[in-house]
Order: C-alpha cells, then sequence, then structure tokens
C-alpha cells in the first residue's frame, strides 16, 4: 500500500508541477500581453473600476472568472470522453491560455484589495511560499535541467541559422 501511495503522489507532484510551470511560464507575459488592452479607453476606464474596488468586490472580480472557466473545462471532458481528443486538447489548452492571462491581470489589478482581507493576506503568502519550493524542487530535476541545455542547444541553433 505505501509503494501504491508514493506512486500517486509523484504522479500527482510531477502533474501539479506541470501545471504550476505552465502558470509560471505564463502568468507574466500573458498578463502584460492583457495590460496593452488598457490602451484602450474603454478598457482603461474599467480596469480603474476594477482597481477602486473594495476587498469584497475585488474577490468577486477575481473569482467569477474563474469559475466560469470549469464548465468550459467541463466541455472539454466531455469531448475527450466522446473520443473528441484534438478538440478537446484545443479547448482545454486555449481555455488554460485565456484564462490565465484574465487570472494574471486581475489578479495584478485586485491584489492590493485582496490583501485586505485578513484570511487572503494570511493565505497568500503561504501559497506562495509553498509554489516556490515545488518549482525550485522541480528546476533542482535532471529532467529540468536536460531541457535547459536543449533549449540553450536549441536557441544557439537557431542563432547560427539567422546569421
Amino acid at each position: 500500500m505505501q509503494t501504491l501511495k508514493r506512486i500517486f503522489r509523484r504522479i500527482f507532484f510531477i502533474l501539479f508541477a506541470a501545471l504550476l510551470l505552465f502558470e509560471e511560464w505564463g502568468w507574466e507575459p500573458l498578463a502584460a500581453l492583457f495590460a496593452r488592452l488598457a490602451r484602450l479607453p474603454l478598457w482603461a476606464a474599467l480596469e480603474r473600476k476594477i482597481v477602486q474596488l473594495p476587498p469584497a468586490g475585488a474577490l468577486l472580480v477575481f473569482g467569477v472568472p474563474m469559475l466560469t472557466l470549469l464548465p468550459v473545462k467541463l466541455l472539454a471532458l466531455y469531448l475527450f470522453g466522446q473520443g473528441q481528443t484534438t478538440l478537446g486538447l484545443i479547448l482545454l489548452f486555449g481555455a488554460k491560455l485565456g484564462g490565465t492571462a484574465v487570472m494574471a491581470r486581475l489578479f495584478q489589478l485586485t491584489q492590493p484589495a485582496l490583501m485586505q482581507l485578513r484570511w487572503f493576506a494570511w493565505w497568500y503568502p503561504r501559497w506562495k511560499t509553498w509554489k516556490d519550493a515545488v518549482l525550485t524542487e522541480v528546476r533542482r530535476s535532471s529532467a529540468w535541467r536536460a531541457g535547459q541545455d536543449l533549449k540553450r542547444s536549441v536557441k544557439a541553433w537557431w542563432s547560427g541559422l539567422r546569421r
């Protein structure tokens, strides 16, 4: 039973680490991409309203988009079950990419108000510390180092082609 428990824990760790890595990779660039919309006057006005929200309003604005993605992800699972794997993967990847962009930007806008909520101010630093520890462990792994070596090789090869 202990062996099975270790196997499941390892599988969970790998899947969760992959999810965290995707979020980490996409969080800043996607938020910056989404922030470019603030050049539009209507969008800029909307963002100013979001920044001015009280903590409860900020929590609502931050939480609702997350919940609206749930049906999209369930639809992707349904498509997998119907044998529509490619369509399901496209939908799931699109929801993950779009959801990360929206959530990253909304978090940037709402974080100051959210940190006024005592439970959020208590929870967030602990989450961040735990997430950073998981990512540090992943980055120490031989698979990560091999991936980084491959990335450097591909960049060097690409640079050689462009000359």
